[in-house]
């Protein structure tokens, strides 16, 4: 690695810890029938405009990632920070998330990568580690599904409540489960994904990157797919430029 390179990662996490930080709003049940997170900075169709590409290095394309959705070698990659009992991330995750899934993951676009970003308190902690012990025996995406479903964060995540939503993710183990949720590899990956997610100045939930580009609130569908697009956009011309 150059020397001048991880000067260039630190002022692009300065300048994303502006915009997210400019955009922040305190995250709460999303008002009924209106998009979240209106003050969240417009994306422009540009692939160029908004995109910090020291920011890229923050997707891990990890093929063995759990909590990942997607090829690895993705042309563009979507880093997830979110909290379970955060009312704008359940709204992504019922009305966003699915139809970017269907529309550029199914044909190889598209990588999602989460990161647990709890941020509520005991409970958000505790569903994080749950997440990540679900995600140790393949089932992250249908417990996040299970966690995320309407009215499920108004039951709370006590250790009873974790215990039947991994159980309703078919999570085959709940010994191990249990003892996976309350371990220090849990702690140590939630602790590590926490950390990211303040580096880059985000203070609520949820925040994304989209190949460097990020994004805050739950905003509309219109807003992910421009940012896509563009990013999809500019990979394809790098790769051009490349001679891939």
């Amino acid at each position: 690695m150059s020397k001048s390179k991880p000067i260039m990662i630190v002022s692009g996490v300065a300048l994303a810890a502006v915009l997210l930080g400019v955009v922040s709003y305190t995250a709460t049940a999303p008002a009924s029938g209106g998009a979240s997170g209106s003050s969240a900075a417009e994306v422009s169709a540009d692939p160029s405009a908004g995109v910090y590409p020291e920011l890229e290095a923050y997707a891990r394309r990890d093929a063995s990632d759990k909590l990942a959705v997607g090829r690895a070698d993705a042309p563009v990659v979507l880093i997830e920070y979110a909290d379970f009992k955060c009312g704008y991330c359940g709204k992504f995750a019922r009305d966003t998330e699915p139809a970017l899934m269907k529309k550029y993951v199914e044909d190889g676009t598209l990588r999602i990568e989460w990161r647990n970003f709890p941020i509520f308190g005991e409970e958000s902690e505790a569903a994080a580690r749950a997440s990540w012990a679900a995600g140790r025996q393949g089932r992250f995406w249908e417990f996040h599904r299970a966690a995320y479903a309407e009215g499920a964060k108004e039951k709370g995540f006590g250790t009873e409540r974790l215990n039947a939503l991994a159980k309703e993710a078919g999570v085959p183990d709940l010994a191990r489960f249990a003892k996976d949720t309350d371990g220090a590899a849990a702690r140590a990956a939630v602790s590590k994904d926490q950390e990211q997610a303040y580096a880059l100045g985000a203070t609520s939930t949820p925040s994304f990157l989209v190949n460097g580009r990020p994004i805050a609130g739950a905003q509309p569908m219109e807003a992910f797919t421009e940012a896509i697009d563009a990013a999809a956009k500019a990979a394809k011309a790098k790769r051009g430029a490349a001679g891939e």
